[in-house]
């Protein structure tokens, strides 16, 4: 461990870009009403929900996802290339994996799953973009 490098500005750059991805993402340019359709959330319930929690520790779970990927990808050898190759493995094979299991049990639609890996997937790449350039 003592060999790991982690650029703490780049970590709260990184856990910023998840709403970056998912407002776009999540948006009427991409896949909201589907997303919508598929969990049942309406537009009514989302108005009654709190965006100050909701984001909030959405922040705070960014950083933690951001962090843990920090250090797995903290060795100063590593190269540009190797950041974006791990990040995706790490959001497709680890992240969006389990998503699925989850899915699965919950009964969710492939549209869903489908929707939520690309997202954590892109998410992922883009976390360790940031991280890669910011070292």
């Amino acid at each position: 461990m003592e060999n790991v490098a982690i650029n703490h500005l780049a970590v709260f750059a990184a856990a910023l870009s998840d709403f970056v991805v998912g407002a776009l993402w999540y948006s009427p340019l991409l896949f909201v009403k589907v997303w919508m359709r598929e969990t049942g959330i309406t537009e009514e319930k989302m108005k009654k929900d709190n965006p100050l929690v909701k984001y909030g520790l959405t922040f705070i779970f960014s950083l933690v996802i951001t962090y843990n990927l920090a250090f797995f990808l903290g060795d100063p050898s590593m190269k540009f290339s190797d950041y974006l190759m791990y990040s995706a493995l790490a959001g497709f094979g680890w992240a969006s994996m389990a998503i699925g299991i989850l899915s699965l049990f919950e009964m969710r639609g492939w549209r869903l799953m489908l929707i939520n890996w690309g997202y954590v997937t892109i998410a992922f790449v883009l976390k360790g973009l940031i991280l890669g350039l910011w070292r």
